[in-house]
């Protein structure tokens, strides 16, 4: 089974992974992958800066990683299990829906936050400001409709140990869907 972790921004689903990743589930992350065609930090936030300012200029972008993104979670996901000390393993696909690519995968979780945890977030931990948290927020879809349209939710208004104990309770889940 193909399983999948989507959310809006700064809902918290590095930390979740990270979690994951604690309780035995291999992730790739899509964020990642850009970040290893984009090494440069420097030039991530000048090409960011610029294509969240203008959505053409996204969508050019978006054309020319998304495919090459998707080849890399799809070797990930299809590799043998032979490769894995887990077999459980998940993609981190941000703009899951954005891009259409829901119907690739058997579980979709949603890991959602409050709009004002979302801005709070992007503000003191990215230092964003707010005018550039609502861009971000404005070019995604809005993460209760991501929630609507996913097998399982992780609500995380809470503290990093609630936190915790979703993931956990999600890991159980997972495994008892998949026979693992």
């Amino acid at each position: 089974m193909k399983v999948c972790l989507t959310g809006g921004i700064a809902c918290g689903k590095s930390l979740l992974s990270r979690y994951l990743n604690e309780l035995g589930v291999e992730t790739i992350d899509a964020d990642d992958v850009v970040h290893e065609l984009i090494p440069d930090p420097a030039e991530r936030r000048r090409i960011a800066a610029e294509v969240f300012a203008d959505p053409v200029k996204r969508k050019v972008l978006e054309a020319r990683l998304h495919p090459l993104v998707r080849e890399r979670i799809a070797r990930f996901l299809s590799s043998s299990l032979s490769t894995h000390r887990s077999s459980l393993r998940l993609a981190v696909i941000p703009l899951l829906f954005e891009v259409h690519w829901d119907a690739e995968y058997d579980i979709i979780c949603c890991i959602a936050s409050s709009r004002d945890n979302q801005i709070s977030r992007m503000t003191t931990t990215r230092g964003y400001t707010r005018e550039e948290a609502e861009a971000r927020l404005a070019a995604q879809m809005p993460v209760e409709e991501k929630a609507a349209k996913s097998h399982y939710v992780i609500r995380n208004d809470g503290s990093a140990e609630d936190l915790r104990r979703e993931a956990e309770r999600f890991v159980t889940w997972l495994k008892a869907r998949i026979g693992a």
